[in-house]
């Protein structure tokens, strides 16, 4: 007999599911083109599920359920209504595009796009490798399908059968991984994992063995350098309605099930995790930069941003435990939690702007597509403009903010080489700011390729504006949403 206080761990996955199952049922007998009733349902649902999720998260409590397989935290409930939130937007940005380019022909997006968030939420409340695990298996089988939805496509079909191989591969590295684990500790709980290694009865060789394929795997799934080789192919081959859904709310899961098996979990492994999250941040900045400054396709130089911007986040995540302390673990894991949302945030705004401009029989994925735009449209260059500065980390916008509060968290630690690492992630950051400047330069001074202005439906341009608007506002005011990451984090650390 199931009791109460599991089912509580679990309602607003409930919720999801049923909805996910009615909006599918509901949707065979839709007969409109834009399959608006699928479309206002979904969003209907999404609401309902923030708000829970939300509720949940604002109660402060961590619950355990399904003997400990699943935990209720802040953490956990606060990336599952962001997660939510993104997904809403996602949806707002994505459905012009899509009923332009018969991708609504079904009401597929909708219902995968919901699996995929189910898979995200299974992953953010998992406690054990086996729930973690199947999580990221329901995320990314429901993205494979999502990138091949234009099944007419040649590029579209392409990019799936790439990110399916590859992703394949890194499930594997991840699952060999945690079945090492499983057998020097006999244990698949994260919480008895935690303790056996904390016992130091554990061999250590078959722990740093195991934690190298499941470094390798988490890596590939925010992809991070050299396991990055998805992303630029991905981003630029999937229809820009699903690159966004892939390259958005997916960053928040994944970072849940770093904090979820590196901290929780493994934590007394930090010497030895650390060291490989600092190459892999290291090259991912290196890589992301460089390879970046000669894109001229818009998505695929916004894929080798992600990777840097990757590689910043897991700089936050490198200056936890610093000579087997944790005094700094708080404030290193909540910069990186305040970095993933804000990321996430920006790049919402930035392919929302991509998917505005691309028309009928046209996809504005060129920087040079965007030549004048401040002379069509100063609200969507302007929007534009916040997201491309906010990323390159310039003041006072939210992303600066964030890169701020990762380098905090690394000088606090006291150490020569953090303090290094922190001094190679700004000039790292100069680099990349060329690049989103170039953006900024071609739509405010290039001569405009045609004269036509932009339209928008009312919910895409209040949407747009408002996410502009929040990337401003957290960069003067980001004491709220700080405290609320501090706070998650330190609840999560306390369990």
């Amino acid at each position: 007999m199931i009791d109460k206080l599991s089912w509580m761990t679990i309602y607003p996955e409930v919720v999801l599911l049923i909805m996910t199952c009615v909006i599918a049922l509901l949707d065979l007998a839709s007969t409109s083109p834009r399959r608006t009733g699928t479309y206002i349902l979904t969003l209907l649902t999404l609401a309902i599920v923030a708000v829970l999720t939300g509720f949940n998260a604002s109660l402060g409590k961590t619950i355990y359920g399904f003997g400990g397989m699943v935990v209720s935290d802040p953490m956990g409930n606060w990336l599952k209504c962001f997660a939510t939130l993104a997904l809403m937007v996602t949806l707002v940005y994505g459905r012009p595009y899509a009923g332009d380019r018969g991708m609504l022909q079904g009401g597929e997006l909708f219902t995968m796009s919901l699996l995929a968030l189910l898979g995200m939420f299974v992953m953010m409340s998992g406690s054990n490798f086996l729930l973690i695990y199947l999580g990221l298996e329901l995320l990314t089988l429901s993205s494979y399908a999502l990138v091949a939805l234009r099944r007419d496509n040649a590029v579209a079909s392409e990019a799936a059968m790439k990110y399916f191989v590859l992703g394949a591969m890194a499930s594997g590295f991840l699952l060999y991984g945690l079945s090492m684990m499983y057998g020097a500790t006999g244990s698949l709980d994260i919480n008895e994992v935690f303790k056996a290694i904390a016992s130091r009865q554990v061999n250590h060789q078959v722990l740093v063995f195991g934690l190298v394929f499941i470094v390798a795997g988490l890596a590939f799934k925010v992809g991070a350098a050299p396991f990055h080789m998805w992303v630029p192919d991905v981003y630029q081959g999937a229809p820009t309605a699903i690159t966004l859904m892939i390259g958005a709310a997916p960053e928040l899961a994944a970072f849940a099930i770093i904090i979820r098996l590196l901290v929780e979990g493994l934590l007394p492994l930090a010497i030895d995790w650390q060291q490989m999250l600092a190459l892999l941040a290291i090259a991912s900045l290196l890589v992301g930069n460089l390879a970046a400054i000669a894109q001229t396709n818009l998505k695929r130089m916004l894929a080798y941003s992600t990777i840097a911007q990757m590689g910043f986040m897991l700089l936050g995540l490198v200056a936890g435990v610093v000579n087997g302390n944790t005094y700094n673990a708080q404030f290193a894991y909540s910069a990186a939690m305040f970095y993933i949302i804000t990321y996430v945030l920006t790049t919402l705004a930035s392919f929302g702007i991509i998917l505005l401009l691309a028309r009928e029989g046209f996809e504005s994925e060129e920087i040079t597509d965007l030549a004048g735009l401040n002379q069509r449209s100063p609200l969507y260059a302007g929007v534009m403009a916040i997201a491309m500065f906010s990323l390159a980390g310039i003041p006072p916008l939210v992303g600066f903010y964030a890169k701020l509060a990762v380098l905090q968290a690394l000088i606090a630690s006291g150490q020569g080489i953090y303090i290094g690492l922190a001094v190679f992630a700004v000039v790292m950051s100069l680099i990349g700011a060329f690049y989103y400047i170039r953006v900024v330069k071609v739509m405010y001074f290039d001569a405009p390729v045609t004269a036509s202005t932009v339209s928008a439906p009312r919910d895409v341009r209040t949407v747009l504006t408002v996410n502009g608007a929040l990337i401003l506002i957290l960069g003067i005011l980001p004491g709220g949403l700080m405290t609320l990451c501090a706070n998650a984090i330190v609840a999560t650390l306390a369990t």
